[in-house]
């Protein structure tokens, strides 16, 4: 039985969105059905428009689906990704994990693999505790956590967070070692949910 991946994550100006398209690239690479989706804006226009970056990711990333409870249903392999927000997920993330109590209770989220990514402005931002609070989301809900660890050379690369991947924004665009890490932890995660499906 092969994968089925739900990438679900939260991006405002783009980096996280860049992160988990390559997740996407390399759990379909190794074989899996993907499905990518992004948590609603739940900012005010304001907020939006006091940053061109964000408006500007708005705008682009409309043709992205809305993620729905159906694709944790449908999943088993969650690949989750939000932005650093005080070293924590962002509250657009947050909201959407908080309304997943009726698949927790049925334990439909149970004994699923589950992995992390995420961005902050610098690089001792948050980035570690922004996945260790992700992964406690993951805890409750009884999954199974893969991180990658220290178990490529892309990892070591991309700055050797063996948490999940991770981008400091003030260093630029994503950067091609970056999203290699990304794409090996989705192939990564794609791999261990088709061992254990098997």
């Amino acid at each position: 039985m092969s994968a089925k991946v739900a990438v679900i994550y939260y991006s405002s100006t783009g980096n996280v969105h860049e992160l988990a398209k390559a997740v996407a690239e390399g759990a379909e690479k190794a074989g899996a059905e993907v499905r990518l989706r992004r948590v609603p804006e739940l900012a005010p226009d304001a907020a939006i428009d006091s940053n061109p970056a964000w408006r500007q990711h708005v705008e682009d990333a409309k043709d992205v689906e809305i993620a729905t409870l159906d694709d944790l249903a449908w999943a088993n392999a969650y690949a989750i990704g939000s932005p650093t927000r005080y070293g924590n997920i962002s509250g657009q993330l947050k909201q959407f994990l908080d309304t997943t109590g009726g698949l927790w209770q049925q334990g439909v989220l149970a004994d699923k693999p589950a992995t992390g990514f995420t961005s902050a402005h610098n690089t001792h931002g948050g980035n570690e505790s922004t996945l260790l609070a992700l992964y406690n989301t993951f805890h409750h809900w009884g999954s199974i956590i893969v991180a990658p660890g220290f178990t490529n050379p892309a990892v070591f690369e991309a700055g050797g967070n063996p948490y999940g991947t991770s981008h400091p924004a003030s260093s630029g665009e994503v950067s091609e070692a970056t999203l290699t890490a990304a794409r090996y932890q989705g192939e990564r995660l794609a791999t261990i949910a088709a061992r254990l499906a098997g």
